[in-house]
């Protein structure tokens, strides 16, 4: 394992508060795997002192940050360029320092993407609904986009509010926004080849709650992913499983951004299994302590 130097490249995560990122634990863990001389830590940024400290981050001449929330859009302001998929979901969670220019990307739609693809599960031409449209949503939303999906439904609680949300989508894809309670939600639950939960619904510590999805009406062929990693199967998944779905959490996409971004910094495509297996040390870790 390298030493931390003089020639030691800086990276880290900002966000307000930042005490429970996993990105420390996951991407020093693909750094000591690869044996890259870079180190990984997590900064706390109140908003108010965002542009100060991106301005900061650019003087010290750290190669590379990631951003959580709540700085994923403000920051956008701060930089220098944004990518497609950054400007798509109004959104930067990575951001790279290429010599003093600041670079804004967004990786949770390849890591959406990715862990769809290590599974076989091939969105072209398929019909998809997805519950929420908040911003983790939007990049789900820009993904199945992105892979030419034939129909997309997102299902919500309020789809006037949802609706203007998504509207600058609407001139991409064949898109509709319905409330849960629509017949059209019912039809398009009938129809849907995946099943994407992007509501905090089941979240740890409230892990009695669920989308209200009737699964009677969903196909026993239809893949269900839900985002959320911890726990590691919601009462969304659990239900899905019980029906005979197959099923992906949100530790797939964790890893897959993360994984994303490192590449975007080092140049080293990192060995996910190692980002994966810090990253569930690190939440069963965190498990341990709320039970203590």
């Amino acid at each position: 394992m390298i030493g931390i130097s003089g020639a030691t490249k800086n990276l880290g995560v900002i966000g307000w508060p930042i005490v429970h990122s996993l990105s420390p634990a996951m991407q020093t863990a693909a750094i000591r795997a690869a044996g890259a001389d870079y180190a990984y830590i997590a900064m706390p940024v109140r908003p108010e002192a965002l542009a100060q400290a991106v301005e900061g981050l650019r003087s010290l001449d750290f190669r590379g940050f990631n951003v959580t929330i709540p700085h994923k859009t403000a920051v956008i302001d701060c930089l220098d360029e944004i990518d497609e998929d950054a400007r798509r979901i109004g959104a930067v969670n990575t951001v790279v320092n290429e010599n003093g220019r600041l670079l804004g990307r967004n990786t949770d739609v390849a890591g959406f993407l990715k862990g769809l693809s290590r599974r076989g599960v091939e969105i072209e031409n398929k019909k998809v609904v997805i519950l929420g449209a908040g911003g983790a949503a939007r990049a789900v939303v820009w993904g199945v986009i992105r892979e030419k999906a034939a129909k997309i439904t997102v299902g919500v609680r309020d789809a006037k509010k949802a609706g203007a949300a998504l509207a600058d989508f609407s001139q991409l894809a064949d898109i509709e926004v319905c409330s849960w309670s629509d017949a059209r939600f019912e039809a398009a639950l009938a129809a849907a080849d995946l099943l994407v939960n992007t509501t905090p619904l089941g979240m740890t510590p409230k892990i009695d709650e669920a989308p209200p999805v009737e699964w009677k009406h969903v196909k026993p062929e239809a893949f269900v992913y839900d985002i959320i990693y911890t726990p590691e199967r919601t009462r969304f998944l659990r239900e899905a499983e019980a029906r005979g779905h197959r099923v992906l959490n949100g530790t797939a996409m964790l890893v897959g951004q993360g994984a994303e971004a490192f590449a975007m910094w080092t140049g080293i495509r990192p060995d996910e299994a190692v980002m994966e297996k810090a990253l569930l040390e690190s939440l069963r870790a965190k498990e341990q302590e709320t039970e203590s």
